[in-house]
């Protein structure tokens, strides 16, 4: 498989995830009592730990360079021992912990690992791959997880860059506002991936174990256009537009780009899982990944530098640098303008927390 998605921004300069992580730190705050309550009910880890030598492997699918994704890990082993101690209260012996730290070869594992901290209480290895593929051998990971990353697609759908095409989307960069067609495009294409990245979990997770997905999502039957981050990309592809009118780049550029994201419904998600057979569905639900925001106008600024941290790669390589830098200086007036729209879609449910498991 060819992926055409890129990490975020590495180092820990002004524009870097090291530094802009914020927001998904606040995203991933919401769920974490909900992963701490299906560990208690649902992980077995008394069994899970005494048939591999009293050693439990956790992977995070998609962990950036940090810091969130310490703390993810962290939270895990901290409900995992919770779990054990109270499934054997009598014992002095406890499960170490081997957590792998997976992403595409373009992350920068160098900034990841300089600042691991120090105290943890487990061994850290990294994964450089798509989670698209196999990472790990047959039946060794026994907690796996994914935040904020499995709405990337491996790449954009191709049919909605041809020509003669009826899904040609030209004159937009993503789905958002687009025909049928390109909206169908768009979720064959997330089908097809999240077909394969439950595929490669089944493969590598023992029986009994838990998979757990964070990631953008749309309740069942809203259009895409009608969430924030819909509006977000649309703006992105009228500044874009704009800047090609102005003699920056041809317009053609544009018919040839269209990001590589794709946010599912549930109804979506569950027919996909179900359609694997491998996994049963232990919890799925929508969050609002930003519970206490109360002024979204405040925050556009630090929203859309939370944003270029993370596709300022993928815009950078088709458009270069100067136009991506000028669509984002852009950006905040074009959202500053729609603001009233914005304020009423912050408290949306768009965030989906899925809880599988592996099948015995």
């Amino acid at each position: 498989m060819v992926i055409k998605a890129l990490a975020p921004n590495g180092g820990t300069g002004e524009f870097s995830y090291s530094k802009n992580s914020y927001f998904q730190k606040q995203n991933l705050s919401v769920v974490e009592s909900k992963i701490e309550e299906e560990i208690q009910k649902k992980l077995d880890v008394n069994k899970l730990a005494s048939a591999s030598n009293m050693i439990i492997r956790i992977a995070d699918l998609g962990c950036a360079t940090g810091p969130n994704t310490f703390m993810n890990a962290q939270n895990v082993i901290e409900g995992i021992k919770h779990k054990y101690q109270s499934q054997c209260p009598n014992t002095e012996t406890e499960p170490e912990f081997h957590v792998f730290f997976n992403d595409l070869p373009s992350n920068d594992f160098n900034t990841l690992f300089t600042s691991l901290p120090q105290d943890r209480s487990y061994f850290a290895a990294g994964v450089p791959g798509s989670f698209y593929n196999r990472l790990f051998p047959q039946s060794c990971i026994h907690f796996a997880y994914s935040t904020l990353a499995l709405h990337f697609l491996s790449k954009s759908p191709e049919v909605v860059q041809e020509r003669n095409s009826p899904a040609w989307n030209k004159g937009r960069i993503h789905h958002t506002g687009a025909s049928k067609e390109v909206v169908d495009a768009y979720a064959t294409q997330f089908g097809e991936d999240v077909g394969k990245f439950l595929d490669a979990r089944a493969m590598e997770l023992v029986p009994g174990g838990m998979l757990v997905i964070v990631m953008s999502s749309v309740p069942n039957g809203m259009p895409y256009s009608e969430v924030a981050s819909g509006m977000l990309f649309d703006c992105m592809g009228s500044i874009l537009i704009d800047l090609s009118k102005e003699g920056l780049f041809d317009e053609s550029e544009i018919d040839s780009f269209n990001l590589p994201c794709y946010a599912s419904s549930p109804e979506e998600m569950r027919k996909v899982v179900e359609r694997n057979g491998k996994f049963s569905i232990e919890r799925m639900e929508l969050t609002n990944p930003m519970p206490l925001l109360k002024n979204i106008q405040t925050l556009i600024p630090d929203w859309i530098t939370h944003v270029r941290v993370v596709m300022d790669p993928i815009f950078s390589r088709h458009f270069g640098n100067q136009v991506t830098h000028q669509m984002f200086q852009r950006l905040t007036k074009h959202l500053l303008d729609k603001v009233q729209v914005l304020e009423t879609k912050y408290r949306d449910k768009t965030q989906l927390f899925v809880v599988l498991q592996r099948k015995e």
